[in-house]
């Protein structure tokens, strides 16, 4: 009877959430509304900029018939930053129907998910503060030392795996490869589940998109059905006998402050979904910009120093994460425009990173620009990704060995095929020819 019941409640949440969103936000596009088209549009996941300038023309902060939406970098900062006015708790939208503040509160109550309490993206304090205290204290300069070690041990392997091939996909041979092995040293994953968890990972991250389809969303909570049931298997294993991993640490914690399962689940997933797919999109995007780009090319080659910089450019010019969302707490007031309480603000953090108010020539990728580090492509705030660093390591280690290795690298004629997905921008796969 409980499965039945969580099976309905599971159809009756993709109904109100999916596709009746999906209904609504498509009428609201052909009506010309920007956050609509930004999320529904044909064309706009594969290239939202003309979206974020329309945005930007119509204010800093713009009502549109789903939520109020912002691309400018400095209201978005401060909005991420606030977090005493501001938090995550999207059950309590205003002017929402009941139904749908019920669907946001009703996930299956056995199965964790990387968007639904108690995971840190979807608390706020006292709980966030609790969870991210004893998630982050396991993440020591040690452990961080170990996960980095692996990156580059895994990146000699993978590139000396591509020696000798001519025309490859780069998102299926490297880009999605060396994430793993960070998240393996992480969570403690053994070799031989590597694919799967791959397969998972890929399967569940439209989890973050509003209008699936039926089919995505249950490809997604199978995904999550499968990746819950082997981390309580995985959970009862590091019990037994811990490793020398992060998790195992947080899984054998102090038994007064020791996580649940379920939150335990919830943190897994988390950094699954921070420390993987956000950075396969990392690397996947970053070849397709540096492949053509001789002249950036060369002055990295020239000047290897240069890649901290470069990583932190390319978060900024091609935002892995698209978008995120608060919901007023309380009333307030935003750039002189009245908020409610449970009004719901849309960060377009892609648009944010291209706002030439804080950017000169922000369409441009300048190795040189003196504040790309002012991107808001992790967020901000006390919901910052706590996987950021993490991810920067990837992309300074694995990009730089990579074309180190193959410093004549270029695109394939056929290119690669992007992510169809709202929050997340990345490719799919992208052919290149290694020239080696």
């Amino acid at each position: 009877m409980g499965t039945a019941r969580a099976a309905l409640r599971n159809q009756v949440r993709w109904a109100i959430l999916h596709r009746g969103v999906r209904t609504y936000g498509s009428l609201q596009t052909r009506r010309g509304d920007p956050l609509a088209r930004f999320l529904f549009a044909p064309g706009a996941r594969a290239n939202p900029y003309p979206v974020f300038d329309d945005v930007r023309a119509r204010g800093r902060l713009v009502e549109t018939k789903l939520m109020h939406v912002t691309v400018d970098h400095a209201l978005a900062t401060g909005i991420l930053r606030d977090s005493q006015t501001f938090g995550v708790a999207f059950s309590d939208v205003q002017g929402v129907p009941r139904f749908v503040s019920w669907a946001f509160q009703a996930p299956d109550p056995e199965i964790a998910s990387p968007v639904d309490a108690p995971s840190l993206l979807a608390v706020d304090p006292p709980e966030h503060s609790r969870y991210r205290r004893l998630v982050t204290r396991p993440f020591t300069p040690k452990a961080l030392q170990k996960v980095a070690d692996r990156v580059e041990e895994r990146a000699i392997e993978l590139l000396d795996g591509l020696a000798g091939k001519r025309r490859v996909d780069i998102v299926d041979e490297y880009a999605d490869q060396l994430p793993v092995a960070v998240i393996a040293e992480i969570l403690g994953v053994p070799a031989d589940m590597h694919a799967q968890f791959l397969a998972w990972g890929h399967a569940a991250a439209p989890v973050l998109d509003l209008g699936l389809s039926h089919k995505q969303y249950t490809a997604v909570n199978q995904a999550l059905r499968g990746m819950n049931q082997w981390f309580d298997e995985h959970f009862a294993n590091l019990r037994r006998k811990p490793g020398d991993d992060i998790l195992s640490q947080l899984v054998n914690a102090d038994p007064d402050e020791r996580l649940t399962d379920l939150e335990l689940r919830a943190t897994a997933l988390l950094l699954l979904g921070a420390g993987f797919e956000t950075t396969v999109n990392l690397l996947g995007s970053s070849v397709a910009v540096l492949a053509p780009d001789e002249k950036s090319r060369a002055r990295l080659a020239a000047e290897p120093d240069l890649w901290p910089q470069a990583v932190e450019e390319l978060l900024r010019f091609e935002s892995p994460v698209q978008l995120t969302g608060r919901v007023a707490w309380k009333d307030t007031e935003v750039d002189g425009v009245e908020i409610p309480k449970g009004t719901a603000i849309i960060s377009l953090l892609g648009g944010c990173n291209r706002d030439p108010n804080v950017f000169d020539n922000p369409d441009v990728f300048d190795l040189d620009r003196p504040n790309s580090r002012e991107h808001v492509a992790f967020s901000g705030g006390i919901h910052y990704c706590l996987g950021a660093n993490l991810a920067k390591m990837e992309g300074q280690v694995g990009l730089r060995m990579l074309f180190e290795r193959f410093p004549d690298l270029e695109l394939a004629p056929h290119g690669g095929v992007q992510h169809d997905m709202q929050a997340l921008r990345g490719y799919r796969s992208l052919w290149v020819d290694l020239n080696d």
